[in-house]
């Protein structure tokens, strides 16, 4: 009797890596197909191995959008000029203020598992606002490859102004205690770094691989900062020793964590490939108690 159980594909790190070149550098599905049309051996393999490595819309959240724990709403505030909006999570039975972070999203905008980030923090004891910021353009749109379109063309310094004035509402019309920080995730890891270096009032930061800053401006920044790395994230991680040298030489408080043998992404539960359950739950386990202790909150 043949087994007709169907098999998960191999997926190797070229793969992952051909995913990464795509998603962050050339933004060329039809080039990134026919290289893993090639790595896999067939069209038909790279047809089923792609979704794997990308992420998933279909995946379970970790915390329902209609889990009674907490309160959700969708919010409007200026900034940079222009309106934009924000999913913003509290504990629902939250008594008084709380300390607020901001949720910065990946270069696939706010999206559902950001929205699910969100809550995550909410159940954490925080404010969470997650800001979208394509707000500018419309806002996030349901295709992935237009998001990040749309995101490799926002104005940098721009879209730096807009998460400090994020950060400004969140601090006195979010129902805070005043005290924010901000985690972000891949460009929103990069945002994070950079709303470091703008903004004196940044009570904490915490980046996942996040691009770093220019070292010249690392002296200007204020808050403490928590930087995940993945140990094969070799973009990414080019960057971390000039920046850990010149956290150093500017007295900025930080601790930078390397977690080994796992990817870029390696938080985002929704991509099968690159999620890793043990460090994505290590890294949320001490990006938790970071905040509580630099922002306050039990």
């Amino acid at each position: 009797m043949t087994d007709q159980t169907p098999r998960t594909p191999k997926i190797t790190q070229a793969m992952i890596d051909a995913y990464d070149e795509y998603t962050h550098l050339t933004l060329d599905r039809r080039g990134f197909m026919a290289k893993l049309t090639r790595l896999a051996g067939s069209a038909t393999a790279a047809a089923a191995i792609a979704p794997l490595i990308g992420a998933s819309k279909a995946s379970a959240q970790i915390v329902d959008s209609q889990d009674e724990r907490v309160t959700t709403m969708w919010a409007q505030f200026p900034a940079g000029g222009a309106e934009m909006k924000a999913y913003v999570a509290k504990p629902a039975n939250a008594e008084g203020p709380l300390p607020g972070v901001l949720v910065i999203h990946e270069n696939r905008g706010l999206n559902g598992h950001i929205q699910d980030v969100a809550r995550r923090m909410a159940l954490e004891g925080f404010v969470a606002v997650a800001p979208d910021f394509l707000s500018i353009d419309g806002g996030t749109p349901p295709d992935e490859d237009k998001a990040r379109e749309m995101i490799g063309a926002l104005d940098a310094g721009k879209t730096v102004e807009s998460a400090v004035a994020a950060r400004q509402w969140a601090a006195s019309e979010a129902g805070t205690s005043g005290q924010v920080g901000a985690v972000g995730f891949c460009w929103g890891g990069g945002l994070v770094n950079s709303l470091a270096v703008a903004d004196p009032e940044l009570g904490a930061g915490v980046a996942y691989y996040g691009r770093q800053p220019d070292a010249a401006e690392v002296a200007r920044m204020k808050a403490p900062m928590l930087l995940h790395y993945a140990g094969l994230d070799e973009r990414i991680n080019a960057g971390i020793d000039a920046y850990k040298a010149a956290l150093e030489a500017a007295g900025v408080e930080h601790e930078i964590v390397v977690h080994e043998g796992v990817n870029h992404a390696f938080n985002n539960d929704t991509s099968a490939a690159r999620y890793d359950k043990e460090a994505a739950d290590r890294a949320w386990e001490t990006t938790v108690a970071f905040l509580k202790e630099r922002l306050g909150g039990g």
